[in-house]
């Protein structure tokens, strides 16, 4: 391992193995779940539009206010992960995302349906989070990034099978019996939560969380926010996650449908390339970074410009259609996005106490998902009010990156800093503690 910022093994770190496995493996089967139930939307946009009769605009406040709420979740459920552990926040989750797909699948308007996707993700917001602090409660910390980053990859297969499989439940059963059918999902999660989640092994119990009220709470964000690790990897976040988020979630069949004129099931194997990629290339990152946690920076700046070049590329190509190479190529690339944006938890992780980590990530998450919203919202209201012209609704995209970018290269050096210096405190404090 080299680096400034290299784990270093601590006393009392928990031994990891197989039962740490299976129980941490229950908590991505939640988070898969939850991403189900997420992204179904990105494959049901056009059937949304037509059954709620609604335009561009309407239909991306579908997605705008599920991540309103995922957003602006992540303080308050970081807070509540450190104070009431994982199962408890876990299993309100389940059943706040599972009641919100039900209705989303029983929903008789456009209102209603909204709320239904409000409570999907308010559920949502609760469960990675959750399952970031289960993984450093039950593996070791040097295993950290590697864990981010295969319980990341576990999401974006639940992005996979809301691409393959509900797509298909669509087309063959309808919208009321597709949903309802893939809610079942968040019952059986449920139960093996209830049964086989514990949120730490025996005799490895962590320090409780002492303290309530405002006090409390504006101290515990305010410690979290002063290290640069935090605020670096909620912009690390910010800038690298949203490209794809938007992509997925519900504006790319529409541009591949109308702005790409390809048929929908070619344009569906274009959003499971993203997928595909992010699971290879999540791996690969987190094999990189966990070895090498000088490579932090460098893949986050690399995958924002890649990222901004392939769309410039896309959007500029003469004529409006561009080839089906560049698309696929566009795809692979987007595919890296979501391992990028798990940098960000990497920068929080050893900036923070482990009583303060479920707040730190919270504030980390919060950045690719606002990021999201706003982006969604941006190319919404461009379609709208530019007839459908995708080259200047995605060209905010570019916007968003700017300004992410931006960020990262004035915290870069100050966390690079603070984590030298923390190094160096871990080692002398190890030098002089007896035998």
């Amino acid at each position: 391992m080299s680096g400034p910022a290299a784990a270093v093994p601590v006393a009392g770190d928990p031994p990891g193995g197989r039962r740490a496995a299976l129980v941490w493996g229950v908590g991505v089967a939640v988070y898969f779940v939850a991403v189900i139930f997420r992204t179904s939307l990105g494959v049901a946009g056009l059937d949304a539009a037509d059954r709620f009769g609604v335009n561009a605009s309407a239909l991306s406040a579908f997605s705008i206010l599920q991540l309103l709420v995922y957003a602006g979740m992540q303080i308050p459920v970081g807070l509540m992960v450190d104070r009431l552990g994982t199962k408890k926040v876990l299993t309100l989750g389940v059943v706040l995302f599972t009641a919100g797909q039900l209705g989303f699948a029983l929903s008789p308007s456009y209102g209603a349906a909204l709320a239904a996707r409000a409570l999907l993700g308010c559920g949502d917001a609760m469960t990675f989070i959750s399952v970031l602090r289960l993984g450093s409660r039950w593996f070791p910390a040097r295993r950290g990034p590697l864990i981010a980053q295969v319980a990341a990859l576990c999401g974006m297969a639940g992005n996979l099978v809301s691409t393959l499989v509900l797509s298909r439940l669509l087309d063959g059963l309808g919208w009321t019996q597709a949903f309802a059918g893939s809610a079942l999902a968040g019952v059986l999660v449920l139960v093996l939560l209830l049964l086989f989640l514990k949120d730490h092994p025996e005799g490895w119990e962590p320090q409780r969380v002492t303290g309530g009220g405002p006090r409390f709470v504006r101290r515990q964000i305010a410690d979290a926010w002063a290290e640069p690790g935090t605020r670096l990897g909620m912009w690390v976040h910010f800038t690298t996650q949203f490209p794809a988020m938007v992509f997925l979630l519900l504006w790319g069949m529409p541009f591949l449908v109308e702005a790409q004129e390809l048929d929908r099931g070619t344009a569906g194997g274009l959003l499971t390339l993203v997928v595909v990629s992010n699971m290879a290339v999540g791996l690969a990152y987190g094999q990189i970074i966990a070895r090498h946690h000088t490579a932090r920076v460098p893949l986050a700046l690399g995958t924002v410009a890649a990222t901004a070049a392939l769309w410039a590329a896309v959007l500029l190509w003469p004529g409006g259609r561009a080839p089906m190479a560049l698309l696929v190529v566009l795809c692979l690339v987007l595919g890296a996005c979501g391992p990028a944006s798990m940098i960000g938890f990497d920068f929080a992780r050893p900036a923070n106490p482990p009583q303060r980590q479920g707040t730190a990530s919270g504030i980390v998450n919060m950045g690719g998902f606002t990021a999201s919203m706003t982006t969604l919202l941006a190319v919404g209201v461009l379609l709208d009010a530019t007839g459908d012209d995708y080259r200047i609704a995605f060209a905010s995209v570019f916007v968003l990156q700017a300004l992410g970018l931006a960020q990262i290269l004035r915290l870069r050096g100050r966390t690079v800093r603070r984590e030298r210096e923390r190094l160096v405190a871990s080692r002398v404090e190890a030098v002089h503690v007896p035998a």
